[in-house]
């Protein structure tokens, strides 16, 4: 765990060595990754099969491919009613933020009588990939697959691996209360690509969203341009700014729970009072003893965990949009003013009773996020990542005397004779039309 202190003479080498470090990290696995679509784009369903046989030692036949409804209905009667209810509560709440964000048409006519506007049309099928076996996140099923429903997409595939056969029943009962039904027990980079490249029993779709390991994200990452994606994610993170007012356990358990994710998962405090900075890292080695992932959590925070000592709160900002943080907690007596100073973060949470984690479940916004500093310009999941938009242009004869002109000269610098005429021939007609007499 790194501690640093904007007084100390060599802080900006230091911070600069921070920010290197938030750089994805990810082992090379380019070549079998490719290796692996070109033979799922190539030999379809066997390919797929066969893949499935060797990952997750799971013999399947493309019969066998899909859980069938039964399957999906015994899987949720599996799961204990309060789950199910609280499955209900983050859901309901994650659609109704979504609903919100749905844009709506534009059209008016300007001064010269052209009519111009711009039509939003959800993607015709997307692909949503979910981890597998017993970590999986049921409320990751949930925030990829609402909006894409709620943005009104027409088919939603999904595909989750099955180790030994091995599936979570929360993840099928999240899936069922999204409104998905075409499930697939197939997984890793052969997944991605038989969801883009389609197999005979997998139709393609045109985008692909979902986390996954080192082979996932790169089979994402290939097939990009072929199909959308949502992001390359890399290891998750939260910065933490807090005053002296706060608890200092409560702090250290926001740390710890982006920590537990993984070993690679990023935590980080800033606070302008040195003593409480203490605390909380004492506080967070206490709870590492009592942690059920302190194995997991205690890595991360020795390896990647940082506090920053600061002047001030306006200090504190300044650093963490340098950090540009998927997760941002401003836990201080006025968050709102805070806030207002945030440039960079893919999401932030206000006020000492709204931890991060209330956005990992319920909160109602996506907690799909930018990862390894790309809320620099990235933003995270939404109803508008399942929608595209249609431009269009409507203008009669006037309209085009008004403005063609500009438009001829300009083809006319770029070389493009055709386009030059394309306008110049209506011009041409429109000026011999005006100038024939009228019959009679």
């Amino acid at each position: 765990m790194k501690r640093l202190d904007t007084r100390d003479a060599d802080f900006e080498t230091a911070f600069a060595g921070l920010l290197s470090g938030r750089e994805e990290q990810g082992q090379e696995v380019n070549k079998p990754v490719a290796d692996i679509l070109a033979s799922i784009r190539k030999d379809g369903d066997s390919a797929l099969c066969a893949l499935t046989q060797r990952f997750d030692h799971l013999p399947v036949t493309p019969q066998t491919l899909a859980f069938g409804p039964e399957e999906i209905a015994q899987a949720r009667a599996q799961v204990a009613p309060d789950l199910l209810d609280a499955l209900d509560v983050a859901a309901r709440r994650i659609e109704a933020f979504h609903k919100a964000q749905i844009p709506s048409d534009m059209r008016y006519t300007d001064d010269v009588g052209m009519t111009l506007g711009m039509r939003w049309i959800p993607l015709d099928a997307v692909g949503l990939y979910v981890p597998g076996g017993k970590a999986a996140y049921p409320s990751s099923v949930l925030m990829n697959a609402i909006p894409a429903k709620v943005a009104g997409v027409g088919r939603l595939a999904m595909c989750v691996p099955t180790p030994s056969g091995v599936i979570n029943p929360l993840v099928l009962a999240a899936a069922e209360r999204a409104g998905v039904s075409e499930i697939y027990r197939v997984g890793g980079a052969q997944a991605v690509g038989a969801m883009a490249y389609g197999t005979a029993t997998i139709r393609p779709v045109d985008r692909i969203v979902g986390p996954g390991n080192a082979y996932v994200a790169e089979a994402k990452r290939q097939v990009f341009g072929h199909v959308g994606i949502d992001s390359i994610a890399g290891p998750s993170d939260v910065v933490v700014i807090a005053d002296s007012k706060s608890d200092p356990r409560v702090i250290a358990l926001d740390l710890l729970a982006q920590a537990e994710h993984d070993e690679l998962a990023q935590a980080t405090l800033i606070t302008p009072d040195a003593g409480f900075a203490d605390a909380v890292i004492a506080a967070v080695e206490a709870e590492l003893h009592v942690l059920s992932r302190a194995s997991i959590a205690g890595a991360s925070w020795r390896s990647t965990g940082a506090v920053l000592i600061v002047r001030d709160l306006n200090e504190a900002v300044s650093l963490a949009n340098h950090l540009a943080p998927e997760h941002l907690e401003l836990m201080v007596d006025d968050p709102e003013a805070l806030f207002a100073q945030v440039r960079h973060a893919g999401a932030a949470f206000l006020g000492r009773f709204c931890p991060e984690a209330v956005g990992d479940y319920v909160g109602g916004p996506n907690h799909v996020l930018p990862t390894s500093r790309t809320a620099r310009f990235a933003s995270g999941l939404s109803v508008y990542d399942f929608l595209k938009r249609t431009t269009f242009l409507s203008g009669g004869p006037e309209a085009l005397r008004q403005i063609g002109p500009a438009a001829v000269a300009l083809a006319h610098a770029e070389g493009l004779e055709a386009h030059a005429l394309s306008i110049s021939a209506r011009l041409d007609a429109l000026d011999a039309q005006a100038a024939t007499p009228a019959n009679g």
